[in-house]
Parts: structure tokens; C-alpha cells; sequence
């Protein structure tokens, strides 16, 4: 029967829902990232999300959470409750739902010996060996970052993946295990879209520029709107019809030919520049005043950035700037430390300290206090040092701290991006 299962395939558009179990959510003493990661997964791939809820630790909340959304979903995606613990009691619960019992699973006890190998002592706690024992008609998901294997169900014509509340073990799972068995099931997932991000332009502008563009676009060919600080994420999807898609994706950028873009491979520039980066065998580094590092954390977010990232200076102090990246005294008296010249300044001398091919530099004023008549609260000065030479930018973002270090990082990556892919 299950084999039988496992060789169906839809059709039909996948919607989904996500429910995340925990009372800690509840309490506001974690923020649930598991639901915002899947539905953005999700998305990727042409799926809907119809509903997330958050359910508390109680075999009655998830049972009433399970039995409601498969009322209305193809896929129910279930994070939490899976560690060895006796307050994590959803691989129980699941086993009731779907009237089967919990067994000793070879394939998950082969899989934390390979986990646990170099700690043969931790096989021995029951509570991590409990671990190897799941719902007998579940199929399990290898979890490669944590003790607790995910778990594929199907039950008529509806499916339930439980994973782990950990966020890095689900964002290991779904990708590996979960996505590539969702598009075998669901034909329709199989599409295609391709992406730019127009930057300092409001979102409202673009559509009113872009609304005849909308209305001529074939069926099965759709525009999403993607909007963050400082920059609008433009995705054209093709769900039929792939083939138009380059051509109406070079009618887009007609269409904007005179906005400041660019196109992108992925949804965040950290990302895009690890691709440049390493394609081309380049170095990078940065140096930071206002965004105190931040720059450097977004870079290094992405797996495999010790490739190409050679470092960063968090040059918060005037002393600094001038002992170690080589700011010159008299500039900064006769510029300030918020000025072009102070960012190019930066950029040029982090660039020359650790031999990057390009660097990245921050400078501003990210409040609350600080600011002046000629340079208020939210002035950003950002250098990017390349082959082609050393500019910098200035810009004005908010009055508020975060958003200030927020948008200069993220406008720091695009500058240097840009300055990447100059031929």
C-alpha cells in the first residue's frame, strides 16, 4: 500500500500549511523563523501557502491543528516537538492520528550512529536513543545536523512531514529531503522564474510603470511584487508555457531600462556575490563604521564564504581608521568621519590590508543621536574599492538605528555587486 502511495503524482496546484509546535512560541520567547523559511521554500517552487498556525505542546492542539488543515491542504508541514525529551510528544501523537504505533526504526538508528560516531558515549543516554523510534508507517527523512529524523506520512491523498523545530536541522532537511520528494509528487512545482531587484525605487512606481506589462502577460505567466527596505524584488514565474519566459523576462527590463536594477540568481545578494566571487576566483573584504559588522555577518551567513572572504575591520573609532586602515588625519578634520572621502578612504586601505580583489566600506550616521543640519540622522556613506577604481555613495536612509544599519548593509552588497559584475 504504501509503495503504491509513494508512486502517485498530482496534477493539480500544491497548496500547503504550516503548523509549528511549541509553547515557547506561544510565550514570545523564540520567534518561529521555520514558517517564514518553508513558505518562502515554498514559494520558490510555485506553491501556495494557505495558512501557518502555532499550536501549544498538547496532544489535543496538534491532533485538532492536523485534523483542520488537512481539511483544506494537499501538504501539512509540521516543525517541532520531535527531541528526545518528554515534553516533545508530537512523533506520539502523529502515531495516534495515524493509528500506528512507535517502532525501532533501522534506517534512523543507522543514521545517528553515523551522527554520533565520534561520541559513542551519547548512544548510550535512552533519551537520544529514543530517537530511533517513529510511527510505523511513516517514512523517514534524514536529518544530517541533529538527532531527530523528519517523518513523510500520506493518508488518503493528503500528505504530513513532521521535522524538527530547530531551524538550521529544518532548513537541512527540506531541501534535501523534502522538496526534491514534493516535486515528484506535484508535476506542477516543476517551474521556472527568473529575478531582478530594483533598488530606491517605491513599489507603487514600479507597478504603475509596469501595468500594461502585467496585463499582456500570457496565462500561466505571473509578477510578483517583493518588496524590503530600499528595494523591490521583481519575480516573473512561468508555471506553463516556460519558453516565454526569457523573452518577456528581457520585455521587463525594457520596461525598466532606466531604474537602477539588477538581475539576480537568488533572492539575497550575499548569496548572488558568493556566485560572482567564486566563478571568477576573486577576494573580497570590507571595513565598517556604522554598521558595526554587520556587512561582514551577512556575507558570512552563506555556506563556503571562507572561499572568498578574506575578512573585515570594524573601524568604529577615528583611531582606528587611521592606525589601521590609513585614513589620513587631515581628511577626517577637514571632511569628518561621514564624508566620500573618509569611505573611499576605508574601502581602499581594507582592501590593501588583507589583498581582497574588492572591498566594501561604511561610514554614517546610524543614530538616534549624532546628526546635524548638513548631515542628519540616516547619512550613509558607502565606498567600494575595485580594479575600476575606488567611489563612494552617499545616501540617506531613516531616523531610525536599525533600519539606518539594516539598509546601508544591504545597499552596501548591492553596491558591491554592481562593482563586481562590471566587465
Amino acid at each position: 500500500m504504501r509503495n503504491q502511495m509513494a508512486q502517485k503524482c498530482y496534477n493539480t496546484n500544491m497548496k500547503a500549511s504550516i503548523i509549528t509546535i511549541g509553547d515557547e512560541i506561544l510565550l514570545g520567547q523564540i520567534l518561529d523563523t521555520n514558517s517564514c523559511y518553508l513558505a518562502r521554500e515554498l514559494a520558490r517552487v510555485g506553491a501556495e501557502t494557505i495558512e501557518m498556525r502555532s499550536v501549544a505542546d498538547t496532544h489535543a492542539a496538534i491532533l485538532h491543528a492536523v485534523e483542520e488543515t488537512f481539511l483544506s491542504s494537499d501538504v501539512v508541514l509540521v516543525t517541532g516537538g520531535l527531541g528526545p525529551t518528554k515534553d516533545d510528544i508530537t512523533k506520539q501523537t502523529l502515531a495516534d492520528y495515524f493509528h500506528t504505533t512507535l517502532e525501532r526504526n533501522a534506517q534512523a538508528e543507522e543514521w545517528l550512529q553515523l551522527l554520533l560516531a565520534a561520541q559513542p558515549e551519547r548512544l548510550k543516554n535512552p533519551y537520544n536513543e529514543s530517537q530511533v523510534f517513529l510511527p510505523r508507517c511513516c517514512v523517514p527523512l534524514r536529518n544530517r545536523k541533529g538527532t531527530a529524523s523528519g517523518m513523510w506520512f500520506e493518508k488518503d491523498g493528503k500528505i504530513l512531514v513532521s521535522l524538527p523545530g530547530v531551524p538550521f536541522e529544518t532548513e537541512t532537511i527540506f531541501p534535501q529531503e523534502v522538496l526534491p520528494r514534493l516535486k515528484a509528487k506535484f508535476t506542477s512545482l516543476n517551474v521556472r522564474y527568473k529575478m531582478l531587484t530594483v533598488y530606491q525605487v517605491p513599489e507603487s512606481d514600479i507597478a504603475q510603470r509596469l501595468e500594461k506589462f502585467e496585463k499582456s502577460l500570457p496565462n500561466g505567466i505571473s509578477l510578483a511584487y517583493l518588496p524590503s527596505p530600499g528595494f523591490v524584488r521583481l519575480r516573473l514565474t512561468a508555471k506553463t508555457n516556460p519558453d516565454d519566459l526569457p523573452i518577456l523576462f528581457e520585455q521587463l527590463k525594457k520596461e525598466i531600462s532606466d531604474f537602477s536594477f539588477l538581475e539576480n540568481t537568488s533572492e539575497k545578494n550575499e548569496e548572488n556575490i558568493a556566485l560572482r566571487l567564486r566563478a571568477a576566483g576573486k577576494k573580497i573584504a570590507c571595513a565598517e563604521s556604522c554598521s558595526g559588522g554587520n556587512i561582514a555577518h551577512l556575507i558570512t551567513s552563506v555556506a563556503g564564504s571562507s572561499a572568498y572572504f578574506l575578512g573585515g575591520v570594524v573601524a568604529y573609532a577615528n583611531e582606528v581608521k587611521t592606525a589601521v586602515l590609513g585614513v589620513r588625519p587631515e581628511d577626517l578634520k577637514q571632511y569628518g568621519a561621514v564624508s566620500q572621502t573618509v569611505a573611499c578612504q576605508m574601502a581602499q586601505g581594507v582592501r590593501r590590508l588583507t589583498g581582497a580583489d574588492y572591498a566594501v566600506s561604511t561610514t554614517g550616521i546610524a543614530g538616534p543621536d549624532g546628526g546635524t543640519a548638513e548631515k542628519p540622522v540616516g547619512t550613509i556613506y558607502i565606498g567600494v574599492s575595485g580594479p575600476n577604481g575606488t567611489t563612494a555613495k552617499k545616501y540617506w536612509f531613516a531616523h531610525t538605528r536599525e533600519r539606518n544599519i539594516g539598509r546601508a548593509s544591504v545597499q552596501a552588497l548591492v553596491d558591491l555587486l554592481a562593482e563586481i559584475e562590471k566587465k
